[in-house]
């Protein structure tokens, strides 16, 4: 993806949109159905009535086989860390 980009604005559309040019897919009911969430939710992301979580941007980076460092960039999360809403069990 574009890695060394740094985008200064939260804008989860810029982030959706190239996660479907990664992962080759055409509509959002196809992202939805990859990410595992319902297409409810993908609308309600877009349309800012909800933001993506810590623990939503980690199984997008799984999703696409990249860092989650790069996803929060195309995001434009300045947050200094990421905070899992979940422990994960080792």
């Amino acid at each position: 993806m574009e890695q060394d980009k740094k985008f200064s604005s939260y804008d989860p559309d810029r982030l959706l949109d190239s996660l479907m040019q990664r992962l080759g897919l055409n509509s959002d009911k196809e992202l939805s159905s990859k990410l595992n969430i319902s297409s409810k939710l993908l609308h309600k992301i877009r349309s800012r009535d909800l933001t993506i979580s810590p623990s939503m941007l980690l199984w997008m980076a799984e999703c696409a086989q990249t860092s989650s460092d790069e996803l929060r960039s195309i995001l434009g999360d300045r947050r200094a860390r990421l905070r899992p809403s979940y422990k994960i069990a080792a």
